[in-house]
């Protein structure tokens, strides 16, 4: 993961560094200030507040790291929905070959990172973010998936 290089916009950027920050200065005093609070209670081999507490600093110590990495090894992509063409940062809109349109589904095509809300995420590498890079409305794309081979149709493009 180290040296994967992680494509986000400028706007998700300056998210994770406010993020980061957040984490570095104000919650590693708070959780601290949390574990001291039940290291005070007594006994920790059954103290509960202590254990959930440290469980939370291990969580968010994870989360700073992950960020410090994306962070460490990001290249900023810019979004251009004028392009027409599904690129890095795209919703695209795909039925798949057989359902109807009512059963379209939307896939931000990008990081995690990124993730609108209430929209799948397709990883540019995976094979279904891969396969619709470049194409346009309309278009019909194959790729293969654990199942075998299957296709969408591009509905809608933002």
């Amino acid at each position: 993961m180290a040296g994967e290089i992680h494509r986000i916009t400028k706007e998700t950027l300056d998210k994770l560094r406010a993020e980061y920050h957040h984490l570095t200065t104000v919650g590693r005093t708070e959780i601290a200030r949390v574990i001291e609070a039940a290291r005070l209670l007594g006994d920790l081999s059954e103290n509960g507040d202590y254990h959930a507490a440290k469980d939370e600093q291990g969580k968010m110590e994870a989360r700073i790291r992950q960020i410090d990495t994306v962070i460490r090894n990001h290249e900023l992509v810019e979004r251009d929905v004028s392009a027409g063409i599904v690129q890095h940062a795209s919703i695209v809109s795909v039925v798949y070959d057989g359902d109807g349109d009512a059963d379209a589904q939307e896939f931000f095509i990008g990081s995690i990172e990124e993730k609108p809300e209430g929209v799948l995420v397709a990883s540019p590498t995976s094979p279904l973010g891969s396969a619709l890079l470049g194409h346009a409305l309309g278009d019909e794309v194959d790729y293969e998936a654990p199942s075998g081979v299957l296709r969408v149709r591009i509905t809608g493009l933002r």
